[in-house]
Order: C-alpha cells, then structure tokens, then sequence
C-alpha cells in the first residue's frame, strides 16, 4: 500500500497538493501545524477541508515554540506584513526554520505510519524569496531525514517548478478549481477564499488565477509540458 503524508495548511497550494495525492496514493495523511500563526482560522479551515475530503488522519501538531523563537510577521500581530524587503533580502513574512521544523515532523510521522513519501506545496517559480522553499533546501532536507532515520522517504515537491497559473490549472486538472477558490485561506489577512485583494498573498493568487481563466488551454498545455 502506498501512503503518503501531506503538510496541510488549508491554503491554496497544500490543498491543491492534498487533492493531487488522494488521487495517486492508497492513503493519505494530513498533518497540519499550529506555531501561534497570524490566524487560527487557517487551522480550522485545514481540519474542515480534511474532513470534507476524506482524509485517511489529519493531525493537527502544537509546534507553539517556533512563535517563540521566530520573529515575523505571520507570528506577530503588531507587525503588519509589508511588500518591502528586510535588510536580508526576505519579506518579513519568512518565518526562519519552519520548513526545516515542519518536514521534519512531517517525516517522524510519516516513519511511523510507513509512509513513503512527505508531500510539500513549495514552489521556487513562485515564490516569496523563502530560502526553504528552494529546490536545493528539499533536496538537502531530504537526504539528511533519509540518513537520520536509515529509512527511504521521498519528499514530493508538485508546485516547485510551477508558476501561479500552473498551480490553478493543477487544481482544476483534479476537480478542485472551486474547492480551492472558495474554502481555501491563503490571504495574510485571514479572509477564506479570494481573500482581501490586497496582501502580497492576495495578489499573487489573484494573478495566477486570472491568467489562468484567461488562457486556460496555453496554461494547461505548459503544466502538461512540465509533468513530462
């Protein structure tokens, strides 16, 4: 039997991810985190998704540390997110090591329940300039799980070389259009579904999705193209 572990937030990206699975593995597990995040409305969004989608177990983990330790703007409600970049060159929305902390919990558990493979909705086409979301952090994330626990664990990476409109075109590939249009929570300012229009979230989404409605057959011949 081939199961799989999904990192689910209910956003655009993991449930597009979580649907995709469902269709290709036997079971699959969910494990959603909550590290203090701007808005608890994204964990019960996880868990309503989860229910509604059948999930075989959806886990919801108490990672609360990660809120002490990393300072940003998804982990503090006095900073506002901003469209500037910080000194470093990140947005302050990076929250340092949460990608390092969810996959490896993600592949305790997935070592526990003998999952093969840890799913991820990173993406370095689109992307927030997130150093954890890069194709070369997933790799190197992976070897070392692999060697830490001497056990083969695939971390499956859909969205990386995909852009937004690729994304909504996925979706849509697997019957989720409107499932991940309405009831999903992507937007930094916890508004479900289009969302508040004016994050950096908000745009992004926006964006894909309207290039995506506009040349729907270019969109899903390049996605296509890129699944080769």
């Amino acid at each position: 039997m081939r199961k799989a572990v999904v990192v689910f937030s209910g956003g655009q990206d993991s449930t597009t991810c979580l649907m995709q699975a469902m269709q290709q593995y036997d079971e699959v597990h969910a494990i959603t985190f909550d590290y203090g995040q701007r808005h608890k409305l994204e964990i019960e969004v996880a868990q309503k998704l989860a229910q509604k989608l059948g999930v075989k177990a959806h886990k919801v983990m108490d990672v609360g540390l990660l809120n002490e330790l990393a300072i940003s703007s998804l982990t503090r409600d006095d900073i506002p997110v901003s469209h500037e970049l910080q000194e470093n060159g990140l947005p302050n929305s990076f929250v340092p090591g949460r990608n390092i902390l969810f996959l490896t919990l993600a592949g305790i558990y997935a070592y526990q329940i003998g999952a093969q493979a840890v799913i991820t909705g990173v993406c370095e086409t689109d992307f927030s300039g997130y150093p954890d979301c890069r194709d070369s952090f997933i790799k190197a994330m992976n070897s070392a799980l692999v060697q830490g626990m001497d056990r083969q664990l695939d971390i499956v990476t859909p969205l990386m070389w995909l852009d937004k409109a690729e994304t909504w075109a996925l979706a849509d590939s697997v019957g989720a259009l409107q499932l991940v249009r309405n009831e999903t929570l992507t937007c930094y300012n916890g508004v479900i579904g289009d969302g508040c229009g004016e994050c950096p979230s908000c745009e992004l989404r926006a964006n894909g999705l309207n290039e995506y409605l506009d040349n729907q057959q270019q969109v899903m011949t390049r996605l296509n193209a890129k699944a080769k």
